[in-house]
């Protein structure tokens, strides 16, 4: 399939996706692209991935109709950390899987121009049944919507999304969902194209503003403090506490039932 451009409605680079029908994953091959030179702005889709995976090395399912697609960050010394990304991903994301899921019929038409919150007009906000779960996961009505895993290529960061637009899994060990079971599947294309200008944006942001209007985006968005968590850490150990916020480098504050803190830079997270 050819190339389309994407013309951002504010300042930036032409964003370019590329799609496939079928790979084994987009993040791989965006991996190889960016060792060869890729520029920013790049974004690759694929109809269906062979061997998708998601954090930890998880298979993930892709059936066709929902969203498979990574694009790349070249990094610059003056940067944030690159981890922060992350939390960059995930807002840009919740933004994105909100309009759709307020304005469902408006993606019924591939041709259309992606929506954009400034076309939505002045009552666009957070849409309540969207939350992020940190880092990056979002859940619609406490089930996983999507997933995002972040690969490091040399100098560059490759993004990988995963949304469920037409389908879910069913037996995970946690809930999960789809935009499809609650009103409509979006064209995965529209909904990329959308994504891909709410990205440029906030990427902006993160580089001229700082992680801080990154970060309080992302808390605007998420489980409300004092909400109750486990995370499970990569030496095998688990910790239960509270939602406390996030550190100014983005990591997940846990109080625990003795009045400690804990910070956790990796780990699962899961709602209790």
């Amino acid at each position: 399939m050819p190339d389309r451009l994407v013309e951002p409605r504010r300042e930036g680079a032409v964003l370019t996706i590329r799609t496939v029908a079928e790979t084994g994953s987009t993040n791989a091959d965006l991996a190889d692209l960016a060792r060869a030179g890729a520029v920013e702005g790049l974004w690759l889709r694929a109809e269906r991935q062979t061997a998708g995976k998601g954090r930890q090395g998880r298979a993930w399912e892709s059936p066709p109709g929902n969203l498979y697609a990574s694009t790349l960050v070249r990094l610059y010394p003056t940067d944030p950390q690159a981890a922060t990304l992350a939390l960059v991903a995930a807002v840009a994301l919740a933004e994105t899987a909100s309009l759709f899921l307020r304005h469902p019929g408006e993606s019924r038409d591939p041709g259309s121009r992606a929506m954009h919150p400034a076309t939505l007009g002045p009552g666009f906000r957070r849409d309540d049944e969207i939350m992020i779960k940190w880092p990056n996961d979002l859940l619609l009505d406490g089930a996983k919507l999507s997933g995002i895993l972040l690969e490091r290529a040399d100098d560059a960061v490759i993004i990988g999304f995963g949304v469920n637009l037409a389908h879910h899994p069913e037996a995970l060990d946690r809930p999960a969902t789809s935009l499809a079971a609650h009103g409509h599947a979006p064209d995965p294309q529209l909904f990329l194209e959308t994504l891909a200008e709410s990205f440029a944006r906030w990427l902006s942001k993160w580089r001229g503003e700082g992680l801080g209007a990154i970060r309080d985006q992302w808390l605007a968005r998420a489980h409300p403090p004092g909400t109750a968590l486990t995370a499970r850490l990569a030496d095998g150990t688990s910790l239960d506490g509270l939602f406390e916020g996030l550190t100014g480098d983005g990591a997940l504050i846990l109080r625990l039932a003795d009045g400690a803190h804990r910070v956790i830079h990796a780990g699962d997270v899961f709602l209790l």
